[in-house]
């Protein structure tokens, strides 16, 4: 996992840059508010931050706000990291948008369960906007088939988006899972062998 640490302190920084890889973890390391700020907006953002709270040009908090303010179906997971450890303080960072707060110094230990515990929350969220992907496309080709479908009105075939004309089966095949099995109707049979119905009416094998 992708992990983004916004620490203006040297040694805070390089402390949990040096704990996160050692779990395997690839570390996105920023030195201030306005450089994570930057880093956050990119396509290929990392899905957790690490954010101390007091940090020059943009403070943690604002910058979590930032995060929040923009719209996407897969939030990043934020862990505020500070000093400040009052109830109000607490209480200030959820309400900006933090996931989850931890007072320094912290625990090793608990630092990476708390991770852990965004690691999963990602993933579940993951699943999610996959389930809800494969439902839009599913709605896609239902709102196809309840649609206005041009057929001609002699051959009965079906024109498709690309303005292609197709026999009826084929259309439906390629929008819907449907496998056709093929017969002759009763009409058509009369049509096509004359004779044998003629015969079944008489009684002949």
């Amino acid at each position: 996992m992708r992990i983004l640490i916004a620490e203006d302190d040297f040694t805070s920084r390089n402390l949990l840059k040096t704990l996160l890889a050692r779990r395997g973890h690839e570390v996105v390391s920023t030195v201030n508010g306005a450089e994570a700020w930057e880093a956050m907006q990119r396509p290929d953002a990392p899905r957790l931050a690490i954010l101390d709270w007091m940090m020059p040009q943009i403070d943690g908090l604002d910058l979590c706000r930032r995060i929040r303010a923009r719209k996407t179906d897969r939030p990043p997971y934020v862990i505020m990291v500070t000093t400040k450890g009052e109830k109000s303080d607490i209480i200030a960072g959820l309400e900006g948008g933090a996931d989850d707060y931890l007072p320094k110094p912290y625990n090793p230990g608990e630092l990476h369960a708390r991770v852990n515990v965004g690691l999963r929350l990602i993933e579940m969220q993951d699943m999610l906007a996959g389930k809800i992907e494969e439902l839009h496309q599913a709605l896609d080709h239902i709102k196809t088939l309840r649609g206005i479908v041009p057929i001609c009105s002699c051959c009965k075939k079906i024109r498709d988006d690309q303005g292609y004309w197709n026999q009826v089966e084929v259309y439906v095949r390629e929008h819907t899972e449907v496998e056709f099995s093929h017969s002759i109707c009763p009409e058509c049979r009369k049509e096509l062998y004359p004779g044998s119905a003629k015969e079944k009416a008489e009684g002949n094998p």
